[in-house]
C-alpha cells in the first residue's frame, strides 16, 4: 500500500511518519511545502501522474486561527482552494482521501457532545474555510473519509503544552482559560486512529469525529501539563473567555463523540490525562 502524506512537517504529519515507518505493509511518501505546493494545481497534476498512490492523508492546512481573521485569502487557499485541488486529482487517479477537520466548524454553543450530522456553524475565518474544504472535498470525492480532531498536541512543532512549559519556566505563573470545554488530543494517538482506517479491511467513507476520551477545560489541562512535568510551583490563575483578548472566537464547547469511529474501526481510544503523561516523557 503506497500512501501519500501532505503537511508532514507539522505535529500530526510527524506522528504519521513515526507509525507508518513501523509498518513494513506501507510505503509512505512524505511531502510539505519544499517537496509539494499543494496550493499549485500544475504541481499536484505532475506529482500525482508522476507517482502510484491508494491513498492520500492530508494533513496541510493554515492552522493559525488568529492569523487567519486578517488573512483569510491565504487561510481559504489552503483549507479549502487546495483540498478541491487535491480532491479533483485524486479523483481522477483514483487515490482515496483521508482529511483532516476540526472541531471549529462547530459554533460551540451546545451542551452535549457533537455527533457528525449536527449542524456546523463556524465562527471563526478558520473554522469556515475549514468547512468549506469539507464540502468541496465531498463534492469531487463523495468516497472520503474525514475527521475531525480538536486540541492537538505533541512533542513536536508548537502547541499548548510547549507554550505553558515555556511560560511556565520563564513567568513561574500563567493565566489560562476556565470556560471553554473541550478535550486534549494527543497527536499519536489520532495518527493511531488514521493507521487503523488505513489497514482495516474495508473502507468506510464518511466524516469521523476523534479526540482523545474524556473532558477539560484549558485550565484543567494546564494545570495537568504542570503536575505530570513536575511544575508543581507554577501558579496557575483561572479566567473567563471574556478577559482573554484574540482576533478569532472561540466554540465555548467543542467536546466531540467518538462513538461512531470507535464503532466502525473497533477502536480503543485513551483517556487524556494518561496520553498526555506518555507525551511528557517523550519530550523529556
Amino acid at each position: 500500500m503506497k500512501i501519500l502524506v501532505t503537511g508532514s512537517d507539522g505535529q500530526l504529519g510527524r506522528s504519521l511518519r513515526k507509525k507508518f515507518e513501523n509498518d513494513p505493509d506501507i510505503e509512505a511518501v512524505f511531502t510539505d511545502v519544499d517537496t509539494l505546493d499543494i496550493t499549485d494545481r500544475n504541481a499536484l497534476e505532475r506529482f500525482f501522474s508522476d507517482n502510484h498512490f491508494d491513498i492520500l492523508v492530508n494533513c496541510a492546512a493554515y492552522t493559525a486561527v488568529d492569523r487567519a481573521e486578517s488573512d483569510d485569502l491565504m487561510a481559504a487557499r489552503l483549507n479549502t482552494q487546495a483540498v478541491g485541488y487535491m480532491a479533483e486529482v485524486a479523483s481522477r487517479y483514483n487515490v482515496r482521501i483521508i482529511h483532516i477537520s476540526t472541531d471549529y466548524v462547530f459554533s460551540g454553543d451546545s451542551s452535549r457532545p457533537y455527533v457528525e450530522n449536527d449542524e456546523p456553524y463556524p465562527h471563526s475565518i478558520y473554522g469556515r474555510t475549514k468547512l468549506e474544504g469539507e464540502g468541496i472535498l465531498k463534492s469531487f470525492c463523495p468516497d472520503s473519509v474525514i475527521i475531525r480532531t480538536a486540541w492537538l498536541y505533541s512533542e513536536y512543532g508548537n502547541n499548548f503544552v510547549k507554550t505553558m512549559h515555556r511560560l511556565g519556566k520563564e513567568n513561574g505563573a500563567v493565566s489560562v482559560v476556565s470556560d471553554q470545554i473541550g478535550t486534549p488530543t494527543y497527536a499519536g494517538d489520532l495518527a493511531d486512529a488514521i493507521h487503523s482506517v488505513v489497514k482495516n479491511k474495508e473502507w468506510h467513507p464518511g466524516i469521523y469525529h476523534f479526540t482523545d476520551e474524556g473532558v477539560a477545560s484549558w485550565y484543567d489541562f494546564a494545570i495537568a501539563i504542570f503536575e505530570l512535568s513536575g511544575m508543581k510551583n507554577v501558579k496557575v490563575t483561572p479566567i473567563n473567555t471574556v478577559n482573554f483578548s484574540a482576533p478569532a472566537k472561540r466554540p465555548q464547547y467543542s467536546v466531540l463523540s467518538k462513538n461512531k469511529i470507535k464503532s466502525t474501526f473497533g477502536l480503543s481510544i485513551p483517556y487524556w490525562r494518561d496520553s498526555l503523561e506518555r507525551c511528557i516523557k517523550g519530550m523529556e
